[in-house]
């Protein structure tokens, strides 16, 4: 599924995040202290070897809706961006929060000339947040923020599994 708002391609795939090759930039759906863990964070971390964690270290704790950028180290990507969603029914108000990891990513990427990154769906694993809402509330914040884009032209969201691209390019038809 794929769709352009105002000179910006959003697409969703199904697929691995650590293997987007043609992507200067890479989402982590990451934990507070930006150690390697399960999900998305595991594959990126032993994807991108020890100097990410290394990087990492310093940057750490981040607080939920914030995100930090490290180099990419031996991914394919240039760059990773770290955001730390909220856990669903415990970081308040978590709408907000999730809204605020994917805007801080795109306004890191637009900071560091970036034009391509790719998202997981941020907080839906391990955090908890329900796919459907959580997709809905990525959606209406990147198109919210696509009229603030210069430099970000490809916004890729990498799904894990069937269902949840189904909803993701789902979400993405209605908007």
């Amino acid at each position: 599924m794929e769709k352009a708002i105002s000179g910006v391609t959003i697409e969703c795939i199904k697929g691995d995040i650590a293997s987007q090759a043609d992507v200067v930039a890479v989402v982590n759906a990451a934990n507070a202290e930006l150690k390697t863990g399960g999900g998305v964070a595991g594959a990126l971390h032993r994807a991108a070897g020890p100097g990410l964690e290394e990087e990492c270290r310093p940057l750490a704790p981040i607080q939920p809706g914030e995100a930090v950028v490290t180099g990419g180290h031996e991914l394919l990507n240039d760059y990773v961006i770290h955001c730390l969603g909220p856990v669903y029914g415990r970081d308040q108000p978590e709408d907000e929060l999730l809204a605020n990891s994917y805007r801080n990513a795109l306004e890191i990427a637009e900071d560091k000339k970036i034009d391509s990154i790719a998202f997981p769906a941020i907080s839906t694993g391990a955090f908890g947040y329900p796919t459907k809402e959580a997709a809905k509330i990525a959606f209406e914040t990147i198109s919210n923020i696509i009229p603030e884009l210069n430099t970000v032209k490809t916004i890729r969201f990498v799904l894990f599994d069937e269902d949840d691209l189904k909803i993701h390019a789902e979400e993405l038809s209605q908007l």
